[in-house]
């Protein structure tokens, strides 16, 4: 189970170019190619796509790299390859969508508290695009609302992780009594147990004042999520052997 298979490799070696291409050109690329949200003129309609294959720094590639070629390929054996990546890209795209969802939920909240305040919506975006803000805002929204719709609308996402996730909830739903070592762990833990943990652990920090660093939790939710609901629909309509190699 631990050999690369061909979709797997081809997609690290993507991901590497990206990285290598980053390093070269610098914020040019990554500003072309990072996820930005969607009311911010650097939004393209590429980036749901592109954002998966960047990554911000040679832990964050390494780590999801090896996490792509330990879950992924075992799936891809059992599945082929179209039918991997098809199942790859979905949970990518899942978890661009969430992080999406609820960055543009806690901007328009703000931005409606504004508005229904007596300020124009054209000032506000206006102002925001500037990369400025108004001070008197601040007696609307507060200085903790304004620092969360500043950030909403400067969002800047990159990583596998969303689609990583897609792929751990797909393992331990194939294979879950695999054994698992969490880094710094050094008791196996089943797939069953180990994946539903680093969930919860993704819930209990998106909506908590708690941080380990700028990660996109709610990526990595959209991501588990997507990868469930297709396991389930392939389940249900018995698709789970069935090959899309052509």
């Amino acid at each position: 189970m631990r050999g690369i298979t061909d979709t797997v490799k081809h997609l690290l070696i993507i991901n590497g170019i990206f990285f290598f291409a980053t390093n070269l050109y610098g914020d040019i690329i990554y500003d072309l190619l990072a996820l930005h949200f969607y009311e911010n003129p650097s939004f393209q309609f590429w980036q749901p796509l592109t954002h998966m294959f960047m990554h911000g720094s040679f832990n964050h590639i390494l780590f999801n790299m090896f996490g792509l070629w330990m879950f992924g390929s075992p799936l891809e054996q059992m599945w082929g390859r179209n039918k991997f990546l098809f199942f790859y890209v979905s949970a990518g795209f899942g978890a661009a969508a969430l992080q999406l969802f609820i960055h543009g939920y806690q901007f328009n909240s703000y931005v409606n508290e504004l508005v229904d305040s007596g300020f124009l919506l054209s000032d506000i975006m206006n102002t925001i695009e500037t990369g400025r803000y108004n001070i008197s805002w601040v007696s609307v929204i507060s200085s903790t609302g304004l620092e969360q719709m500043m950030t909403s609308f400067n969002l800047s996402m990159v990583g596998a992780s969303g689609a990583l996730y897609g792929i751990l909830v797909a393992f331990a739903m194939l294979f879950p009594n695999a054994e698992l070592f969490l880094l710094f762990i050094p008791v196996p833990i089943k797939a069953k147990y180990l994946v539903p943990v680093l969930i919860l652990g993704d819930l209990f920090f998106g909506f908590s004042s708690y941080s380990l660093g700028p990660i996109a939790h709610f990526a990595h939710i959209g991501g588990a999520i997507t990868g469930f609901v297709i396991m389930r629909y392939w389940k249900s309509n018995q698709f789970k052997n069935n090959r899309w190699d052509l």
